[in-house]
């Protein structure tokens, strides 16, 4: 194995150039030709190809996004698109690839791989945390500190001029944003897409809550479970509380990376080229109750990652 490539795909999040230069390094290290594709999967169609030193990751460990940018691309998910990409990897002499993304990515990974030989390694990188075969994916803990920061902020306020904040974090599909952050944060209460939820009964909630003296709530919601302004209106129509709502949005996505990101991406990203130097391929890296494991990168698709409902109980508890 002469040359390895690493892209970036899908959304961005905090780490990916942490671990866009340990696979670079790595791979120097180990002599190594290391090439860099931006633009993800769009940019491998378009040839957007360039070999990477170590000066090139000099100083990104600690920066937010990704160095080699992301985008998505319709035109890959075809058949002819698969074929021009790996025809693509084949000029340019690639024998592996790293590709540091979420759930899509992985796919689009496992999709390539039935027109390219190469090998392919996948390093879990996603806010969203909903990536199997790993407790963690890059990003996660970085966004969760900053929705956490935005709502101890907002806290001060809701305290102040006794109001209730509905607070909207992302996760189309999943809360584990949500239920880490409002448990973090300390809300009065959390929705989710994976558990039912009755506004009829957060209205009660919040009624308890002013009898016993508690004057300011924050209720964080998921965006796949419902939209801050939409429980806004609700609420408003049948309380005589002040209600506000705020869209926490991409902001969740930037910033510089949490040390436990930093590390995070640091170690997968040394394995993912361990592993193809050791000879393997169609692997996942990941890590599970403190340990580095690899996963075949079809468990990505043959299974779904849960949120953990008992953090909801104890947040319920919590907010009495």
């Amino acid at each position: 194995m002469k040359r390895i490539a690493v892209l970036t795909s899908g959304g961005d999040a905090p780490g990916m150039n942490a671990a866009i230069r340990a696979v670079v390094r790595t791979a120097l290290y180990h002599g190594r030709e290391v090439y860099g594709i931006r633009r993800g999967y769009a940019g491998l169609l378009a040839g957007e190809i360039e070999p990477m030193s170590s000066t090139s990751v000099g100083g990104i460990i600690n920066r937010g996004g990704t160095i080699l940018r992301t985008a998505r691309s319709e035109e890959f998910r075809t058949d002819a698109g698969l074929r021009q990409a790996a025809q693509i990897l084949t000029q340019h002499g690639i024998d592996a690839l790293v590709v540091i993304g979420g759930d899509g990515s992985m796919r689009g990974a496992v999709a390539l791989r039935q027109y390219a030989d190469l090998k392919v390694i996948g390093i879990p990188a996603t806010i969203d945390n909903d990536i199997p075969g790993t407790d963690y994916s890059i990003g996660f803990d970085t966004a969760v500190n900053t929705a956490t920061d935005a709502i101890d902020k907002i806290r001060d306020t809701a305290y102040s001029h006794e109001r209730v904040f509905v607070i909207e974090v992302m996760g189309r599909h999943n809360g584990f944003i949500a239920l880490e952050v409002g448990l973090a944060g300390g809300a009065e209460a959390i929705l989710i897409p994976e558990i039912p939820y009755d506004l009829s009964e957060l209205l009660r909630r919040l009624d308890e809550s002013y009898q016993r003296g508690k004057h300011s709530s924050i209720i964080v919601v998921a965006e796949g479970a419902a939209r801050a302004a939409d429980v806004q209106k609700f609420l408003e129509t049948h309380t005589p509380y002040h209600i506000r709502a705020l869209v926490l949005g991409h902001m969740q996505r930037g910033g510089s990376p949490t040390a436990f990101d930093r590390v995070l991406a640091t170690q997968l990203g040394v394995l993912a080229v361990e592993r193809l130097l050791q000879g393997q391929t169609d692997e996942m890296v990941g890590i599970e109750s403190g340990k580095l494991v690899t996963v075949p990168i079809e468990y990505v698709q043959m299974t779904t990652k849960t949120v953990d409902a008992r953090k909801l109980e104890i947040a319920a508890m919590m907010a009495i």
